[in-house]
């Protein structure tokens, strides 16, 4: 168990699943601090969780150990500007979920103007929707700063929300934006495309609604715990002649797969696009000030 004081800067709904999957593996909402500018999301907080809640970020970091940074990544530069100091004087393990923000400008934005190195110890994530229901894949990259003891700890706080993986190279992470992070939303579309498929072939819309639910989880639980690759496990649901060899033949003659590889290579370079973008537009308003 964590024995550390957790702070979470935002109370959206991945800080509620983590916070959520942290409570619910033994760790003291006493333990867990939660802000945010909205009193109703903390109220919620801490009536399920029994959290301390305010509405200070400069308070809350100087309350805790391990600062997540949940907020959306349009206002983290922001939220980072206003801890800074207090960063620098606690010197708290950071954790950024904030989708599509780079290590080297949250980094500038927690450092002061005048520093050359940074001595802040940050991991950033790349977690999913399915967190919401710990049943998420986060990946994760540490930077030079950052103890193998922090790096169990960051590990351990996203684990409660699903499985975890880290990465070597932080450019790897849009990669992950296109597969996990926006991976949701893909098997999303091919239950959609089930179910409307299955409508169409007779079925009414609540039998192919439940039936296509329940086969694409059962299929990506016996992938999971299977030993066997998809492929493999493709091919022995796949008899020769079979109802399945024609359906796959039908979706591969669609070139499925090159489809897949060009939606993916899509989502990747828009991640670089937007992170790009991000931290040109924070340099620049910096500038003006």
């Amino acid at each position: 168990m964590i024995n550390k004081k957790i702070g979470f800067i935002g109370a959206g709904n991945m800080a509620y699943s983590l916070v959520g999957g942290l409570t619910s593996t033994g760790v003291p909402g006493q333990n867990i601090w939660v802000s945010d500018p909205d009193n109703n999301k903390t109220a919620q907080m801490a009536t399920n969780f029994s959290v301390n809640t305010c509405s200070d970020n400069s308070k809350l970091v100087q309350s805790v150990d391990i600062v997540i940074l949940a907020v959306k990544p349009q206002q983290l530069a922001m939220v980072c500007t206003e801890i800074a100091s207090d960063v620098s004087i606690r010197n708290p393990l950071l954790v950024s979920i904030a989708a599509g923000v780079l290590s080297n400008d949250i980094e500038n934005w927690l450092s002061p103007s005048s520093s050359t190195d940074s001595d802040l110890a940050l991991v950033r994530c790349m977690p999913n929707t399915p967190a919401l229901v710990q049943s998420g894949a986060t990946a994760l990259y540490a930077n030079s700063q950052v103890s193998d003891e922090q790096k169990m700890l960051a590990e351990s706080i996203l684990r409660s929300a699903g499985l975890t993986i880290w990465l070597d190279d932080e450019s790897e992470m849009n990669a992950v934006t296109a597969l996990s992070g926006s991976g949701p939303a893909y098997i999303f579309l091919v239950i959609e495309a089930l179910e409307k498929a299955g409508v169409k072939l007779g079925l009414d819309e609540k039998t192919a609604h439940l039936l296509a639910i329940q086969t694409a989880f059962g299929a990506s639980k016996m992938a999971l715990e299977s030993d066997d690759s998809p492929e493999v496990l493709r091919k022995k649901v796949t008899s020769p002649g079979g109802t399945t060899e024609k359906a796959i033949g039908i979706l591969q003659e669609g070139e499925l797969e090159t489809l897949f590889a060009q939606a993916l290579k899509g989502a990747r370079d828009r991640s670089i696009e937007l992170a790009e973008l991000l931290g040109a537009e924070k340099k620049s308003a910096a500038g003006k000030n």
